[in-house]
């Protein structure tokens, strides 16, 4: 099934992407494609290598921390 996976946190849209989920091991798998492009994500948003080193052990798990994730048909 094709559906949009979207991510939010206090109201506002973290992350959305779409996948074919059909089993466990896809949704797994689409989970782990959203995490990944969160940490690329946060990343690309340092302004500079050294603001990138002092929040380098960020992790993605704190900024999921209370977020709510969703699933719609596409």
């Amino acid at each position: 099934m094709k559906v949009e996976l979207r991510i939010t946190k206090n109201g506002a849209s973290i992350y959305s992407g779409a996948y074919d989920i059909v089993d466990a091991d896809s949704f797994g798998a689409a989970c782990a494609d959203a995490w990944s492009k969160l940490l690329q994500q946060r990343l690309a948003e340092e302004p500079s290598i050294g603001a990138l080193f002092e929040h380098i052990n960020d992790s993605v798990l704190d900024r999921l921390n209370g977020a709510h994730i969703s699933l719609d048909k596409v």
